[in-house]
């Protein structure tokens, strides 16, 4: 089922998720809905909280990446299969040069922003089945991977930005949360008013 995405605006996005168990209600179909509802916002990532939910769950599907001409087979590769679900997930380390790249997020739709992200994790996660793993992630995967990661942080990619950047942007910020903005996703903002 294919659920609303929460817009900008919304104190959820600003909660630091809670670690769930595998007795949370329903997971497996929570996890469904939001593969789903990411595909049709052709998003690469979505987090729990972006759909109301504030638990340490998120996924990411990089195969939309694999597909640019300019990287190398072994990048395109890399990307074109990197689907995975993130439970609990914990950044243990971030290193290499930090590189800019312009990012985008599904709640605050039409704005995007250079953001500095260090190039490679170390990442530690349960996933769908509740199988532990610690990996390690580079280039553009671990850039979407701490996008993601830091939604269930209450952390959005705008307050990685300049301040004047944040302040140029302030009234297309205000407008995302009246629902003041054209998505073809479905979207649930907070201070749309009531008729």
């Amino acid at each position: 089922m294919i659920l609303p995405i929460i817009a900008y605006g919304d104190p959820i996005l600003r909660k630091i998720g809670v670690d769930i168990d595998t007795t949370y209600p329903n997971l497996e179909e929570l996890i469904e809905n939001m593969k789903e509802t990411m595909i049709n916002a052709r998003g690469v990532g979505l987090a729990a909280p972006q759909i109301g939910q504030a638990i340490r769950l998120f996924i990411v599907d990089t195969s939309p990446f694999g597909e640019d001409e300019e990287l190398s087979d072994k990048e395109r590769e890399y990307l074109g299969s990197f689907k995975k679900v993130f439970i609990n997930a914990k950044i243990l380390q971030e290193e290499g040069n930090e590189w800019a790249f312009n990012e985008g997020c599904l709640s605050i739709p039409s704005i995007t922003e250079d953001v500095f992200r260090q190039e490679k994790i170390t990442i530690e996660y349960f996933d769908e089945n509740f199988e532990k793993h610690i990996e390690v992630v580079e280039g553009m995967a671990a850039r979407v991977v701490q996008h993601e990661y830091d939604h269930i942080e209450g952390i959005l990619f705008i307050d990685k930005i300049a301040s004047l950047t944040k302040r140029l942007i302030k009234k297309k910020l205000e407008n995302i949360s009246k629902g003041l903005v054209n998505t073809d996703y479905k979207m649930k903002y907070p201070l749309l008013k009531k008729r």
